[in-house]
């Protein structure tokens, strides 16, 4: 199976190390409203970033365009991708889906996802936001959407072996007000939110921000709209030959995550682990083979 094609965001980010100074300016200022901040006029885009209008011309070139034009054609066709209900989404893949197997096809697009993903998340932020999530000093607050609240409680019950004073936010809205009045500032918010992007997330988002509150944000390769107020955002591929988006690379950050903050809190994570274990063999919840 042909690999899936790079995003404008993707290129941006194998190109930053070659970037000059001015053209890294206008490569962040383009992410921070990706991709609507390159639709408009070129004089716009070069204003907004404060470079120059042969600075806008010089990266699109860089980033394997011949023009302007061509750059915000791009733009335009990624905006339809976004916007894609799942009906639509098994229509494109219908017309142009390989012989192969399915169990084949669907796996070499998770692995095509993985290894874009990887390739492409930074290290650091993502120490970052787990040392973020290990740090019991702040409360911990753990949402999802109509489908990613899966995810989202599936690191919030391995997050309460691991740690204390933390809190899975349901997702009907009308009960967060309960929920936001005890935020404090410097409390974290880990917030799941892909394509077809919640409004009642976005919302959520922007009241804990206000109240000081840090936002860890998994999302997609076009990044939810959350990412304006997040802190820090680890985007996954998720397209795969389905009408539903992949969550499988979105799972192995969260698996990833759930490992090191277990590792960076081991000492106090054991001895929560070991009563838990205790409470366990009193309930007999599991059945013991001995």
């Amino acid at each position: 199976m042909s690999e899936a094609p790079l995003t404008i965001s993707d290129r941006i980010q194998e190109k930053l190390d070659d970037l000059t100074r001015a053209e890294r300016q206008l490569a962040h200022s383009i992410l921070e409203n990706y991709p609507a901040s390159g639709l408009g006029p070129l004089t716009a885009l070069a204003k907004d970033a404060n470079v120059s209008v042969p600075t806008v011309a010089r990266m699109v070139q860089k980033l394997g365009f011949k023009g302007y034009p061509d750059f915000q054609s791009e733009l335009r066709e990624e905006l339809k991708a976004k916007a894609k209900d799942p009906i639509e989404k098994h229509d494109t893949w219908a017309e142009n889906a390989p012989s192969e197997h399915m169990l084949n096809r669907f796996t070499d697009a998770v692995i095509d996802n993985i290894r874009h993903t990887l390739g492409q998340i930074d290290p650091k932020g993502f120490d970052e936001a787990c040392a973020l999530v290990a740090d019991d000093q702040r409360h911990l607050y753990i949402v999802g959407g109509r489908i990613t609240h899966t995810l989202a409680e599936y690191l919030f019950l391995h997050m309460q072996v691991i740690r204390p004073k933390i809190t899975h936010i349901q997702s009907t809205s009308n009960t967060w007000p309960h929920y936001l009045l005890d935020v404090k500032e410097g409390d974290v918010f880990v917030i799941y939110d892909v394509r077809r992007y919640e409004n009642n997330t976005l919302k959520l988002a922007e009241m804990a921000h206000a109240q000081g509150a840090k936002i860890i944000l998994f999302t997609d390769q076009w990044r939810s709209p959350v990412h304006q107020l997040a802190d820090i955002s680890l985007s996954s591929r998720i397209v795969v030959p389905s009408a539903w988006d992949s969550a499988v690379t979105t799972m192995l950050l969260t698996e990833t995550m759930i490992s090191a903050v277990q590792n960076l809190s081991w000492g106090d994570t054991k001895e929560r682990m070991e009563e838990l274990e205790e409470m366990f063999d009193q309930t007999k919840l599991f059945r013991k083979f001995t």
